[in-house]
């Protein structure tokens, strides 16, 4: 299964969820791949911690080697690093990324991540991290995916832009890939005690958006969680956002 998080809005919580939900995939004994296609590189942060300014090659020496003319290019899995944790490894994140999209724009590489994702042997989960746009390589993501997962975070503004995000992935799927399925909206940083999110989360349900029955909360020990460079599953198993996001997967999982 290849999953993207994705929203075009930013500070939905996308990379917290990336690696959250493959952390739960690896210690359920998964072979679990994350891709950080956002040259921000949180997410190779978040699970390498210091180790993520020395990875020996990036996502961004993938999509050069494919504006080479090489008869041999190499397999995907040479771009992929070791994390600390057990069953999970990453693909990280560079800078280069930025000044790599113009050329891969001009020379039509839209379909060489899917194509490699495709021979990508050893993994049983991929979870893609995608910047908060829909540039190059968030389409890249999208139309090399299964499934793309959408955070939500409650307000009236993250609603109107929702709006577009899912009319863009309707264009998306019916050009480039149709088999993409939307796993659901879920509401991310959710707080039952105030009526706004809820009051939202029905009306998008009465307007037949798929939105998801679990929601994600916030709380302090998510931002240590990032500070550590140690996804909740490992740093607190017991803890209520832990079990929420134990939740998401395993809805996830049985859909």
């Amino acid at each position: 299964m290849k999953r993207v998080v994705f929203n075009q809005k930013g500070g939905v919580g996308k990379t917290t969820i990336v690696c959250n939900l493959a952390a739960i995939a690896a210690a359920n004994g998964l072979r679990t791949l994350v891709i950080d296609l956002d040259t921000q590189g949180n997410a190779t942060q978040y699970l390498l911690g210091e180790r993520a300014a020395h990875t020996d090659r990036t996502i961004a020496d993938f999509f050069e080697s494919t504006l080479s003319f090489s008869l041999a290019p190499a397999p995907f899995v040479t771009y992929v690093t070791n994390t600390p944790f057990e069953n999970l490894d990453v693909v990280a994140a560079d800078p280069r990324l930025e000044e790599l999209s113009i050329k891969l724009e001009a020379k039509q590489k839209i379909y060489k991540f899917r194509d490699a994702l495709r021979k990508l042997k050893g993994y049983d989960a991929v979870f893609i991290d995608t910047p908060p746009a829909l540039n190059f390589y968030a389409r890249s993501a999208l139309i090399a995916a299964d499934g793309v997962l959408i955070p939500f975070d409650c307000d009236e503004f993250a609603r109107q832009a929702l709006y577009t995000l899912l009319a863009n992935i309707e264009e998306l799927r019916a050009d480039h890939n149709d088999e993409l399925c939307i796993e659901g909206i879920v509401a991310n940083q959710f707080s039952s005690r105030s009526k706004l999110p809820t009051r939202l989360i029905d009306e998008l349900r009465d307007e037949g958006k798929p939105v998801l029955e679990q929601t994600l909360s916030s709380s302090v020990r998510v931002k240590e969680s990032h500070e550590l460079h140690k996804p909740m599953i490992y740093l607190d198993r017991s803890h209520r956002v832990t079990q929420e996001y134990v939740a998401l997967y395993n809805s996830l999982h049985r859909g």
